[in-house]
């Protein structure tokens, strides 16, 4: 992405951030008295809230790496807790709109706007805590599929897969040490990331190896990755090696063999045009010499265009991307844009799985739905 597009694209950003702000601070400002310090504490607390996310974006692309990760909590937490407060102020204001017409509601319920505002505060934070607890307790998901092809020296194949770790100051050690002991636990022999294993601010990672753990992956048949979205915002040269340098093989648009029984191919990020000005190969050019005697595993970030992987007889594709809108009720943005936004699905003689992702992107929480890895046994004739 050239740096007229990034300028436009982050101008964008935090215009919207900083308007759906001043609206929330004046809602708020009209529940407290002015008779009395409430107004002036509710100031200085929203303020230091609001500006820790950008200020914690451009820390975190500087030295001062620890210095930004108190910001960067407090940032990432404000992130959801700012749209469900929005989302809250909206249904209030729809019930207050309803009460107008029909007077359906006791007078006292909007008496007192500090007890409102107190109770919406009590909701969010409520929220927000349980979202972080199931963000930081993922669960593995079990996947039989039987591909009627021979796959010469497998009649069966254990396979874990892993999408949208986001490794970056929220998602560190503590939380790759544990994928990699559930990963352990499944006894895979292959193990697949299906991109966004990095976030986009690749520095941190870097300077504190905070993908260390994933070198400890021992499985039979080899550790694949392909880029992200996020590998691509972060400089995907230097993310690609970063991966490598953990013993992970970075499939860029290629097909490899394995073992002389199935095929894997691994496609670069849709996004790639927006970010290089380059184009991925399509999939008849990618696939063109596979033999289709032979099983085909496809792992492809984004699920778009399900229909041209099984018209090109992929056997199965695995992707993520999606988080399956991370927060409720944002999967019903990801359900609109995607054919599937998370699980299961077969399309004509191919199979398809969505994960929902390991990790989490902005907030560090998850509401609607869980944080996945996933355990797929292929079995063939």
């Amino acid at each position: 992405m050239n740096k007229k597009a990034i300028y436009i694209f982050f101008s964008v950003v935090f215009g919207v951030y900083f308007l759906l702000n001043y609206y929330l601070f004046i809602r708020g400002w009209q529940s407290f008295s002015i008779a009395n310090y409430s107004r002036i504490i509710y100031s200085i607390i929203f303020f230091v809230v609001v500006l820790s996310y950008p200020l914690s974006i451009f820390l975190e692309r500087t030295s001062w790496v620890k210095t930004s990760e108190p910001l960067i909590w407090i940032g990432s937490l404000w992130l959801g807790a700012m749209m469900y407060f929005f989302l809250i102020i909206v249904i209030i204001d729809f019930i207050r709109l309803l009460d107008y017409f029909f007077s359906f509601l006791p007078a006292f319920i909007f008496a007192d706007g500090a007890i409102i505002a107190c109770i919406s505060i009590a909701v969010v934070m409520l929220l927000m805590i349980v979202g972080f607890i199931n963000a930081r307790n993922p669960v593995v998901k079990q996947l039989q599929i039987h591909i009627p092809k021979k796959a010469n020296n497998f009649k069966e194949l254990n396979i874990v897969a892993v999408s949208d770790m986001h490794i970056g100051m929220l998602i560190k050690h503590h939380m790759v040490k544990r994928l990699v002991k559930m990963i352990k636990e499944l006894n895979p022999q292959l193990v697949l990331f299906a991109g966004d294993t990095i976030d986009e601010v690749l520095d941190p990672v870097i300077k504190y190896n905070l993908g260390e753990p994933l070198k400890t992956i021992n499985a039979p048949l080899g550790v694949f990755a392909i880029t992200g979205n996020h590998e691509f915002i972060g400089g995907i040269k230097n993310s690609i090696a970063y991966l490598e340098s953990l013993g992970i093989t970075v499939l860029k648009d290629e097909v490899i063999k394995i073992s002389d029984s199935f095929y894997l191919a691994g496609r670069l990020d849709h996004d790639i045009l927006r970010f290089t000005n380059k184009k991925r190969l399509g999939l008849e050019e990618l696939l063109k010499d596979v033999d289709a005697s032979l099983p085909l595993i496809l792992l492809d970030h984004q699920p778009f265009h399900l229909d041209e992987s099984a018209k090109h007889n992929v056997d199965l594709q695995i992707s993520g991307h999606t988080h399956h809108g991370q927060m409720w009720p944002l999967n019903y943005i990801t359900q609109a844009i995607f054919e599937l936004s998370r699980g299961y699905i077969k399309k004509g003689n191919s199979h398809f799985y969505i994960s929902s992702g390991f990790g989490s992107w902005g907030p560090p929480v998850r509401i609607g739905n869980r944080p996945e890895i996933v355990n797929i046994k292929l079995s063939f004739i």
